[in-house]
């Protein structure tokens, strides 16, 4: 299957990413082994007390003893907290070195529609693996082999007790395994319901004019309510799904403990053992059984990383890294489109299909047709978002995919349909979020696109910080957007219904900008509904169901069209009869 291909790919990611810790890993493992050593001191000394300082009467002994003690167990416990420290770097290190990689995978995977109608769990799934490597639950893993060493020693005491403890060991694997399959999928389910809960919450919130304009607040409080109730419901389950075992194993160890001490207790009746061994045996047990508990205790992560994993192995698949590419020369405005097919990602119908032109420098292409006729289609494939499934798009006789995205985006000026602003100021978006803007260029493309006056007039000017675009009107976010296409002058300018907010003023320093632009030679690609945003192009392209129908001239474009449709409806016009 393609998932599983996908997975395998994306886990030998991951397990590479992991091999770079391996030194650390192993330093925890080796931490561990003296860690384990030094927690006999417990039972080695109950065993001194009993059996030696009460019969010797020897405070000299006692102390001697006490001072051991108290080297050993700070010895045991800078090795506890260095491993802890250490497992702390892992995870850390490892969220830092795949956290760009997922950022940029969880952005590309976003672009086809069916990825962004539901919630991304890729930077979650991440920190799911860190939450994991910087848990006690990777000191489990190297604690556990330790527990048969210390059923061993317990048999050295006696070999009764070395099988309560085995017995007990064994019925807490057992429970353990129970664990495994009966809380996985609850816990899944709370992830999940969880997740659709916030982006839904989330959703709301960045949408909240139009909740509030359309009167929707009760039916948005009643549709996330009912999201958040399933959330809670399926955490509670899982809650006391693992509750239950955790507390069942806990009560189990404790009377474990107690059991040993009791049959300790009479074989020291018996003349079987000692007093100072009964009490060792008892602490011993409690340790060998610890790691058990502990993993149980910890295992509603494991389930969580253990998904995550799989999720992100599947992402980081689906969306590899891109390939370093030698970095091209700034291109001339040629745009050739040859025979291009585009499917969007996630679907099975192409909604471009063998469409080619050419556009050259100081020249303004219009497209036009009816909606959903593939103008936007265009403008995502044009702008490297899309890649197209055949034909190639060349820029100054490159390849699209020849270019490193950022530095594509340099060159490609792009106004999208919906202009959506960022957190920040004007400046910084203009800027396309540097974090050191610019600030002649930001100002000299606010100028270009006739926005610099307007900006002005804000509160703070270039400085003045918005929420998404939330304290602009329609018209202003889209002068914004215009002078962020314009920013950094490229050379290609690509442009989805630009004048659809603007009024009269915002269309005519429109035209200006493309007069401007195409001035200096830039190429122009300007999808538009209504005439008045072709007014500075001179050729025309029309689409109809994603093929292109006409390309050519402008006027000729129109003048065919307006004729096609003349010729249908009267067509369709009604026949006069007697």
């Amino acid at each position: 299957m393609d998932q599983d291909r996908f997975i395998k790919v994306g886990n030998h990611e991951i397990s590479t990413i992991l091999r770079r810790w391996k030194a650390a890993i192993l330093s925890v493992g080796i931490f561990s082994v003296f860690t384990n050593l030094l927690m006999l001191t417990g039972p080695l000394f109950m065993l001194q007390i009993y059996d030696r300082v009460l019969g010797s009467r020897s405070e000299e002994t006692l102390l001697a003893l006490l001072v051991l003690v108290v080297l050993l167990y700070g010895i045991m416990g800078i090795l506890d907290f260095a491993r802890g420290r250490i497992a702390a770097q892992i995870g850390a290190g490892f969220q830092s070195t795949l956290d760009e990689r997922v950022f940029a995978a969880t952005l590309k995977r976003a672009v086809a529609a069916d990825a962004r109608a539901r919630p991304d769990s890729g930077l979650q799934d991440l920190e799911s693996i860190q939450r994991l490597l910087a848990s006690p639950a990777l000191f489990a893993v190297f604690d556990l082999p330790w527990t048969p060493i210390f059923i061993g020693a317990i048999f050295i005491f006696h070999p009764m007790l070395g099988w309560l403890a085995l017995g007990g060991g064994v019925l807490l694997v057992v429970i353990t395994i129970i664990n495994q399959y009966t809380t996985r999928r609850p816990v899944l389910e709370a992830a999940r319901d969880s997740a659709i809960s916030q982006a839904l919450s989330e959703n709301f919130r960045t949408q909240s004019e139009v909740v509030h304009g359309l009167g929707m607040q009760d039916a948005a409080l009643a549709k996330w309510a009912g999201a958040r109730e399933a959330a809670l419901i399926t955490s509670t389950r899982a809650a006391h799904r693992t509750g239950l075992f955790t507390t069942l194993t806990k009560t189990l160890r404790l009377f474990l403990q107690s059991a040993m001490l009791a049959l300790g207790a009479w074989l020291v009746l018996q003349n079987e053992m000692t007093a100072g061994a009964m009490i060792a045996g008892s602490i011993l047990m409690g340790r060998a059984l610890a790691p058990v508990e502990q993993a149980i205790g910890q295992w509603s992560l494991v389930q969580r990383a253990r998904q995550g994993r799989k999720s992100l192995a599947f992402m980081l698949g689906t969306m590899p890294a891109p390939e370093p590419r030698t970095a091209l020369p700034r291109p001339k405005a040629f745009l050739d489109l040859s025979k291009v097919t585009v499917v969007p990602p996630g679907e099975n119908t192409a909604t471009l299909r063998m469409v080619s032109f050419r556009v050259e420098p100081g020249q303004a292409l219009a497209v036009i047709g009816e909606s959903a006729s593939g103008k936007s289609t265009l403008a995502r494939v044009l702008t490297g978002i899309w890649p197209p499934v055949s034909g190639k798009i060349r820029l100054d006789g490159a390849a699209l995919d020849q270019y490193n995205p950022a530095e594509l985006g340099r060159y490609i000026g792009y106004l999208p349909q919906d202009v959506a602003l960022f957190d920040g100021t004007i400046s910084e978006n203009i800027a396309r979020l540097a974090a050191a803007p610019d600030a002649e260029k930001v100002i000299a493309a606010a100028k270009m696109a006739d926005a610099h006056e307007m900006i002005l007039k804000l509160p703070e000017g270039y400085d003045t910080k918005i929420n998404g675009g939330a304290r602009l009107s329609g018209g202003q976010k889209q002068r914004i957007g215009l002078a962020r296409a314009l920013f950094d002058d490229p050379v290609l300018l690509v442009l989805d219904e630009p004048n659809s907010n603007l009024d009269s003023h915002g269309g005519l320093a429109l035209d200006t900008a493309i007069r401007a632009f195409r001035a200096k030679g830039g190429a122009v690609v300007v999808m538009a509904h209504r005439p008045s945003g072709i007014a500075e192009c001179d050729l025309a392209l029309a689409l109809a169901d994603g093929v292109a129908v006409k390309f050519g001239p402008r006027d000729e474009v129109v003048r065919a069209l307006t004729q096609n449709y003349q010729t249908i409806a009267g067509e369709m016009a009604p026949k006069g009869g007697a």
